[in-house]
Parts: structure tokens; sequence; C-alpha cells
């Protein structure tokens, strides 16, 4: 792992991964925080990652979780955020309060220790916690944003940006 001054912000989609695969892949990067970014802290499919039952698995495994859907989910409550046809205008979001005081808290909560961002999208390139989040935490500057991919390798957000939109990230 590469040593940076900036606070390393890392994310991850838990997919359909068995837990304790998922928390291996925390402990390998030695995330002492999950924060969790979805709207619905809930799966049907994957009841692992309901938000009771994986805090609960996470503590055990000693790792904390914060739940921030609330502020950094993709659906948020505020009506004025989504588009005539319903998609949400992640530009709108992106100039709410609750969504920059969220912000603000994770940058906060990275200096102090090792943190990843959970929604369920295996791939960032294509969630929320990329197009939304990560991305206007670049906007931020001084923090390393690096994304844990399925296998456990990463993929540092400008490489992601630029697989999104093409070109280098903006300052």
């Amino acid at each position: 792992m590469q040593e940076t001054a900036e606070p390393v912000i890392y994310t991850i989609g838990h997919s359909n991964h068995p837990v304790e695969w998922f928390i291996g892949l925390l402990r390998r990067h030695a995330i002492a925080v999950l924060v969790d970014v979805r709207s619905s802290p809930y799966s049907r499919h994957n009841p692992q990652y309901n938000r009771e039952t994986l805090a609960a698995s996470l503590t055990a495994a000693g790792i904390d979780y914060a739940y921030r859907g609330d502020v950094l989910g993709g659906r948020p409550l505020d009506e004025s955020c989504y588009l005539d046809d319903g998609r949400v205008d992640y530009e709108a979001v992106a100039e709410r309060e609750f969504f920059r005081a969220g912000l603000a808290r994770v940058r906060d909560e990275a200096s102090l220790h090792p943190l990843a961002l959970m929604c369920a999208e295996k791939d960032p390139g294509h969630c929320h916690r990329t197009l939304l989040v990560s991305r206007n935490l670049a906007r931020l500057g001084g923090l390393d944003i690096r994304h844990i991919l399925a296998d456990g390798t990463l993929e540092q957000h400008s490489e992601v940006h630029r697989r999104i939109f093409g070109g280098l990230m903006p300052s």
C-alpha cells in the first residue's frame, strides 16, 4: 500500500458476497469503520447486508458501522432532487446542505481512521457511491479515494472517473 499524506477514503460494494468474504476484504485494507450510504439499508436477496444484521457481523469482527444513507444515499427524500422523469439529479443533490454536511463528516472521519463507503453495486462505475459521493469528495480535494473491487484489488478514483466519463478529472 502506498503511503500518502492525504486521508484515504475507500468505497466498496457488497454485491452478493458471503458476509465473511466481505469482512475479509475490509480487513485486507485495514478498514476500521464501514459507512453505509444506501438510502434503504436492506436487501431482499442478500439479507446478510440488512442494516442490523450487517452491523452485528461487523461489530463481531471489530469493525464499526455507521449509517449515512439518509444524507449520502442515492435516493434522497428531498423531492426537489428529482427530474420530471423520476431520475435523481445528482447535481441538485450535490448542492443541498444535507449532502454537503454528510461529505464534510466523512472527510473529517477519514482523517481519524480508515473508512469505507458501502453500497450494494459491485462495480463502482455503476453506483452513486462513485457517481455522486466520491465524485464530490474528490472535488473537495485533499483526499485519496480508492475503490475496493470484488477481487480485493484497488482502483483509484481518477481511473474509475476516466473509465466512466473519459478524459481527466476536473479540478
